[in-house]
């Protein structure tokens, strides 16, 4: 009863965010942890939160013919196993899980995975280049600045025609592997060519009382206005 009072004290709360924070190894090594000692890729990726993702995406797809997807943390195959994409390309930090994903779609020669470092990916060639680019609950895991910004320069340069981030767009750190970020102002700096032509509102809006089943995701889509 105690510890439950102290938890909700807002100074205290903050200075033990701010504890756990300093002692954060990294975003890439915490998924690589993560996914090692048996963890999955968030409530996010699965249940009626993966189906509303797997919908949108997919009706994007048919309805625009998309014939080639890249995404940008790929995780652990649950929001994959979902889609309905003709050729896909899977990227994520965490070696462990590109092992996972290649063992679970064995069979599938439309699926190919590789290991993303932001800091060792360098594609001059364009050799990761698709139709739509992905993001996916991700942008808000990458807690270093410099790997945001790789990370969205990637997630860009990958694109040939279109866009689709799903995330929040707001600047908040909540947990120490959670850092929101309002990414839109980034694409409007960085990416002045790319416009925003759909923004669809998640139909399980966040609810601080049901986090499980509930988030702060919502879809971005961007399509490139000077070819």
């Amino acid at each position: 009863m105690i510890r439950t009072i102290i938890k909700n004290i807002p100074v205290i709360r903050h200075l033990a965010l701010t504890y756990k924070i300093k002692r954060f190894a990294g975003s890439s090594s915490f998924w690589e942890e993560r996914y090692r000692g048996g963890g999955q890729s968030g409530v996010g990726s699965y249940n009626h939160l993966a189906a509303f993702k797997a919908e949108v995406l997919n009706d994007f797809v048919n309805k625009h013919d998309i014939q080639t997807v890249i995404e940008f943390g790929c995780g652990d195959g649950n929001q994959l196993a979902l889609a309905n994409y003709p050729s896909y390309i899977g990227l994520d930090v965490s070696p462990y899980i590109i092992e996972q994903c290649k063992h679970q779609f064995a069979n599938d020669q439309s699926k190919s995975f590789y290991v993303y470092h932001s800091k060792a990916f360098v594609d001059h060639a364009q050799l990761f280049r698709a139709e739509l680019s992905l993001s996916l609950d991700v942008i808000f895991h990458l807690i270093e600045d410099d790997i945001y910004h790789a990370y969205m320069t990637h997630l860009f340069d990958a694109a040939e025609k279109y866009v689709i981030i799903y995330s929040s767009n707001f600047d908040k750190r909540t947990m120490p592997h959670v850092l929101h970020r309002e990414f839109s102002k980034w694409v409007a700096i960085h990416r002045p060519d790319w416009a925003l032509i759909e923004h669809i509102p998640n139909r399980y809006p966040w609810n601080p009382r049901d986090k499980q089943n509930t988030s702060h995701s919502e879809f971005f889509i961007y399509t490139q206005t000077r070819v």
